[in-house]
């Protein structure tokens, strides 16, 4: 239902970035110790992924790619999602989060050398700039972003793109709704803040909570994807809030002139209604604003008592 013309007041967005998080892969396709079918819960995910938007800017996975760092976990994962990025012609872009192994994902998912370095990365999406950070701490769960980091990402937002940028971490700049989820926040955020504040960045992409939220962070949005794995029940009191294998899904970003949007998909089977039909907008399309508006905001007359 994506790609479609426009009838309100915003012209289509000029880029459409999926966004995925937290499949946590395992080897040999092993359920997630919670429980989930990580692999099935995954290709789930995929199915909806082909058919939300036909041509994204970019597939972009925030982290906690595998749940171990083992290698075959990282090779199974590519082996799934790179032919679809193929399909819809966009690149896929990795995130590191604090369950993956930098010299592991290095060597299986970039073909580069198995070394401790930061996972990083820029991407001109058509005028759109993407920055990958990689909050990750060797041997620990918590979040960080050094200076070296740091003073690497000013030196890439120095000159503005001509859509802006998109950054897209682990660990988001956030309170989390979890109480414990403290413990492994992102550390060092007033550094990170000023390295952002005043520059071109619209938005951050984030993950690791496994609960879709939002918030604002130096005065850019923020937004956290659900896990493709297993999610949190926040129904529960936040002090009792435990994992659970349902309500999966990821996010659909679309990115317009004067704002960016953040849509979450759910990964479910559940029937929908047969009202809109490409047939129903060929016919909106063929009327004038003023028809569309008579056709399908006018209440129908429902007479006087």
């Amino acid at each position: 239902m994506d790609g479609l013309p426009s009838f309100g007041r915003h012209d289509a967005a000029s880029h459409a970035i999926i966004h995925l998080s937290d499949p946590h892969f395992l080897a040999g396709g092993a359920r997630h110790p919670g429980g989930a079918d990580t692999d099935a819960n995954f290709a789930k995910t995929l199915e909806a992924v082909r058919r939300v938007h036909p041509s994204p800017a970019a597939i972009v996975v925030t982290g906690d790619l595998t749940d171990l760092g083992e290698p075959d976990a990282y090779r199974r994962l590519r082996t799934a999602l790179e032919p679809v990025g193929t399909a819809l012609g966009c690149p896929v872009i990795w995130v590191a989060g604090n369950h993956d192994e930098r010299p592991a994902l290095r060597a299986e998912l970039l073909d580069e050398e198995p070394t401790e370095e930061p996972v990083t990365g820029v991407w001109d999406l058509d005028g759109l700039r993407l920055i990958a950070l990689d909050s990750s701490v060797p041997g620990w769960h918590h979040g960080d972003l050094d200076e070296a980091q740091l003073s690497w990402l000013r030196e890439a937002l120095a000159t503005p793109a001509p859509h802006g940028t998109l950054l897209a971490l682990h660990h988001p700049p956030l309170p989390a709704h979890v109480p414990l989820f403290d413990i492994l926040e992102l550390r060092h955020q007033d550094e990170f803040a000023a390295a952002i504040r005043g520059s071109d960045v619209r938005g951050i992409l984030a993950g690791h909570l496994h609960y879709s939220s939002s918030g604002i962070f130096a005065g850019v949005p923020v937004s956290v994807a659900s896990s493709t794995c297993y999610t949190m029940n926040v129904a529960l009191p936040a002090a009792e809030v435990n994992g659970m294998d349902a309500a999966q899904s990821f996010h659909l970003v679309h990115v317009y002139p004067d704002t960016i949007t953040h849509t979450v998909v759910p990964v479910t089977d559940a029937p929908t209604a047969d009202f809109f039909s490409e047939e129903w907008l060929r016919e909106m399309a063929a009327l004038t604003a003023d028809q569309r508006l008579e056709a399908f905001s006018r209440k129908p007359d429902q007479g006087t008592a």
